[in-house]
């Protein structure tokens, strides 16, 4: 091999590392949030109801979650229900706006 191949090689395999890396403490500055997404715009499943990313069929679905930043979820600013009832995100699955 030569010398610039194996240089190439090298500059790949730590691209590759740190790409991983950043995912990795993307991912981890990101935490599950329920009840906040809106109909077919969720991250993925919780119960009943959805499957995965995309399946919600209610906004605000509260067995429903979107990854959103660490320490905001039950601080997002959402539309009260329709009972004028605040609503808020929450760490755990939720019984609220779930499918009929």
């Amino acid at each position: 091999m030569s010398t610039a191949f194996k240089s190439l090689a090298v500059a790949g395999a730590v691209a590759t590392a740190l790409a991983s890396t950043a995912t990795t403490v993307s991912a981890a500055s990101k935490e599950k949030c329920f009840g906040v997404s809106l109909a077919g715009k969720n991250d993925c499943a919780a119960g009943p109801g959805t499957t995965c990313a995309g399946s919600s069929v209610v906004d605000y679905q509260g067995n429903a979650w979107s990854l959103v930043e660490a320490g905001t979820c039950t601080e997002l600013e959402l539309p009260a229900q329709a009972d004028g009832t605040p609503r808020k995100g929450s760490l755990e699955a939720l019984e609220r706006d779930l499918p009929a």
